[in-house]
């Protein structure tokens, strides 16, 4: 006999005959129910929250915080109820007349562009974390990813996001009775979900298809409601595919390097190819990270099969309209794939372009005659994007230095990596009690114009007592949240149920609470607090002044380090004297981190310094007014102002680990010792720790305008978007005529580059100069067949260093004044503006307003 019943999940193992969606039978007066579950609009609306959650707030917690699923198993009798209460009634229409407004409200993009009609921006990323009912992301990544689309949505910007819809998301962690990480899958059911079926003309679901070594693979298209933004995702787990097709979309980063580079063809090529089905036209494409580079190579192959470009044609059309935003100078974060794998995935699409295997893996190398190096999915992101960025001032520069060899002629200032800094969708992340207090303090203006500097003043205004007893309330809801969490966790381990009960005693709701909750990578250094364990202890069992410390995070399933450091800090946690002062929270979420950074009282983060490219909890924690206590890297070297927060260091950069950890984990505890427990625990009139509260205000009044992602999002518009969308626009005009045009030009460039050369230079120079005075350069340029407007002529003038190099030099942009026999004559007058030992050099490149094409690898010639 075959057993078809599994008792673990309950579910009858059978193929079904025919399947159907079936929905809730909503009474007339809640049919506008329907309409506010199905658009993730309110998520960060807390009355539409509050709507769902006062329609049974036990089956709100035990479908986890998702109306769709709380619709389709709530009582029709209970239905009824709500249909005759006058008051659920009036809140819905509320929450209703809220949503309507804001999908119809005017908006910022309207009024600054009113005449970009045709713009689109396609936005592709691995991961969206919108909320923990959707549960298709992983950590900071896909967070960042979700607040993208709700803040573009929010300023009205076209955007489309374009994902994956995972059957089983991310891993769900738990661990076992020694501290151990163990991982469990659970399955995502799409018709319970903010998730609907994209259907095609035929009423059937959309479906589009990609080619991999094993056979064609089919995926079918969803669609997520974010606001006025879209997503877009592509599912393979259904029938028709084979077995190895479906798991395409089990995972989130899962599998072997095969199941990835699977993944990421999906994702880029299958995107691309999703969009085209559905009618959508996107005038740019941004890739969040590399995972969905190759979706180049699909933008090309369209357009060279559509409108008849050759491959040079179409690549400059697709680069001057992609944009790329690197987020990790951690190898692990960046995607790189061996020769044998490339040609066995992508040889039919390289093919299809007229590229020969070592043409396209040039393009995917840092250097690209190297045969021994792998294929870089941010090296071809990077080689084939006019725009690209890291995610913070310092991760900038971090980029540029990592990426420099790509551009081996140009200085490290001026690598083509600039840097836009993340932020963060403050409605998602604001505590409720907050968000009442900025609504009655500073006006409901700052959530359509979260990035206007001049409303936050308004912060000094919130009286203490109010703004500490809201954020006290929010110290009492975490802790409540993590005494019953831990005793699940305690429950599902098997302890006692002595131990269960003592659950119920950690933390002190009134103690000062520090919050540690990030991914266990190990340059998070999740247990650098714990060096000095003695000193630790006496730091959090003051009695005058106790320290409590909560933890979460997960270690990827292959990070055997990183699982080790949850289990020390396991252990450390059920040392007699620390016991109820130190928690570690399993199954960190989107759910977990709300409590967290709006609960907490300071935000630890004491990552390897430079390697936190940005990070975003302490943002979500600033708005909650918790007070910032980090190293400074990522973000908080542009945050921390001196008032709001702690910064651990200066800034230094170590050679010694070691030594850096020694080092920076007692200034950690100094830092608790002498400023945090005393600014916290000195209380004055009224029993406030005044001084406490002017540093949170100082904190929300410099950190919520600038860090956020309305903010963030107008600069990658200004910026980037509308510069792409317009050449990209200029280049598709007349059959693409320009974009022919400027190929044919790059490639006659390209021809002749080997003629090109300066012959002679010389300069007017007599001896030593004063400050102040000027000189004249003079360059001999043999341009073989190319002309004087095909070449940009620069001297740069500059501090020299002992190694002839320059410090951050001038440019000078030289002016052909005429023909020497054969020879062009560039001149320039050079004023010396600095005192020391200076120099110049020269250099000539393509003659271009477009930096991609300006610092083309391989067209710099120096002097």
């Amino acid at each position: 006999m075959v057993d078809i019943f599994n008792e673990a999940d309950e579910r009858l193992k059978v193929k079904t005959y025919r399947d159907c969606t079936v929905t809730p039978n909503l009474p007339e007066k809640l049919l506008p129910l329907a309409e506010l579950s199905s658009n993730l609009w309110w998520v960060w609306n807390s009355q539409a929250v509050e709507l769902f959650r006062r329609m049974d707030r036990d089956l709100w917690e035990k479908v986890y915080h998702n109306p769709i699923k709380l619709l389709g198993m709530i009582s029709q009798d209970k239905l009824q109820t709500l249909a005759s209460d006058n008051s659920f009634i009036s809140h819905m229409e509320r929450a209703h007349t809220d949503y309507t407004r804001y999908m119809k409200l005017d908006t910022w993009f309207r009024s600054a562009y009113p005449k970009a009609s045709d713009f689109l921006v396609a936005y592709f990323s691995a991961e969206f974390g919108l909320c923990e009912s959707l549960p298709i992301y992983a950590g900071g990544l896909g967070i960042l990813s979700g607040d993208h689309l709700k803040s573009s949505g929010d300023l009205g910007i076209p955007l489309v996001g374009v994902g994956l819809l995972y059957r089983y998301g991310y891993f769900h962690q738990y661990l076992n009775i020694d501290g151990w990480q163990q991982e469990e899958m659970v399955e995502n059911h799409f018709t319970k979900m903010a998730t609907e079926r994209v259907r095609g003309s035929d009423g059937k679901q959309l479906k589009i298809s990609v080619e991999l070594p094993s056979g064609e693979v089919r995926a079918q298209l969803w669609r997520v409601k974010v606001g006025r933004a879209e997503l877009i995702l592509l599912d393979t787990d259904f029938d028709g595919n084979t077995p190895e097709g479906r798991k395409l979309t089990y995972e989130l980063y899962g599998g072997d390097l095969e199941m990835r580079i699977s993944q990421e063809i999906l994702l880029g090529i299958g995107g691309v190819r999703a969009l085209a089905a559905m009618g959508y036209k996107p005038t740019v494409y941004h890739m969040n990270e590399g995972h969905a580079a190759f979706l180049s190579v699909e933008r090309i192959a369209m357009l060279m099969r559509d409108n008849g470009l050759d491959y040079a044609a179409a690549r400059e059309a697709v680069a001057s309209s992609n944009v790329f935003t690197t987020h990790t100078p951690v190898p692990a974060g960046n995607d790189l794939f061996p020769q044998e794998l490339i040609e066995k995935y992508l040889e039919p699409y390289y093919e299809n372009l007229g590229m020969s295997k070592d043409s396209f893996m040039s393009l995917g190398r840092v250097n690209p005659s190297d045969a021994k190096e792998g294929f870089s999915m941010p090296a071809l992101a990077l080689r084939l994007s006019a725009f690209a960025n890291g995610v913070s001032r310092l991760h900038g520069a971090v980029s540029r230095k990592m990426w420099q060899a790509i551009w081996p002629g140009l200085n490290r200032a001026e690598v083509p990596i600039t840097h836009i800094t993340n932020g963060i969708h403050a409605n998602t992340w604001i505590s409720y009690e907050m968000a009442s207090l900025f609504d009655r303090y500073i006006g409901s203006v700052w959530k359509d114009e979260p990035a206007n500097m001049k409303i936050w003043e308004s912060v000094s205004e919130i009286p203490d007592a109010e703004i500490w007893r809201s954020h006290e309330r929010r110290r009492e809801r975490l802790v409540e949240f993590v005494r019953a969490r831990l005793k699940k966790q305690l429950e599902r381990r098997g302890v006692s149920q002595r131990e269960v009960q003592a659950a119920d005693e950690v933390l002190d709701p009134e103690a000062l609470t520090i919050g540690f909750a990030r991914r266990f990578a190990t340059y998070k250094r999740a247990t650098l607090i714990f060096r000095d364990i003695e000193r630790l202890k006496q730091i959090f069992n003051r009695k005058d002044m106790p320290v409590q410390l909560i933890v979460a995070g997960k270690a990827h399933p292959r990070d055997a380090e990183g699982k080790e450091l949850i289990k020390q800090l396991i252990h450390l946690a059920r040392d007699p004297d620390l016991r109820g002062r130190i928690v570690f929270i399993e199954d960190y979420d989107m759910n977990v981190a709300h409590y967290l950074v709006q609960g907490v009282d300071v935000w630890l983060n004491n990552p390897r310094r430079p390697l936190e490219a940005s990070g975003t909890s302490g943002m979500k924690a600033a708005v909650n007014g918790v007070l910032n206590l980090s190293i400074l890297d990522g973000w908080w070297c542009e945050g921390y102002d001196g008032n709001n927060g702690w910064a651990i260091g200066r800034g230094e950069d170590y050679e010694d680990p070691e030594a850096q950890d020694e080092v920076e984990s007692k200034a950690v505890y100094d830092l608790f010792e002498k400023e945090l427990a005393p600014l916290f625990y000195t209380r004055g009139h009224g029993g406030l720790p005044r001084g406490w509260i002017r540093k949170m205000k100082d904190s929300m009044r410099s950190i919520c305008p600038v860090f956020n992602t309305n903010r963030m999002l107008k600069e990658y518009t200004e910026r980037f978007y509308i510069n792409a969308h317009l050449d990209y626009v200029d280049l598709a005009a007349g059959g693409y005529s320009a974009a022919k045009a400027r190929a044919g030009w790059l490639a006659g460039v390209h021809r002749y580059w080997k003629d090109v050369s300066i012959s002679a230079a010389e300069d007017t120079i007599n001896g030593e100069l004063k400050i102040g005075d000027e000189f004249e350069i003079t360059a001999r340029v043999r341009a073989g067949s190319l002309k004087p407007e095909d070449l940009r002529v620069e001297a740069l003038w500059g501090y020299v260093d002992s190694r002839g190099g320059f410090d951050a030099p001038r440019v000078n942009v030289m002016t052909a004044e005429g023909k020497s026999g054969d020879q062009i004559v560039y001149k320039i007058k050079v004023r010396a503006d600095r005192i020391g030992h200076c120099g110049y050099a020269l250099r000539i490149m393509p003659n271009s307003d477009r930096p991609h094409i300006r610092y083309a690898p391989g067209l710099i010639i120096w002097k």
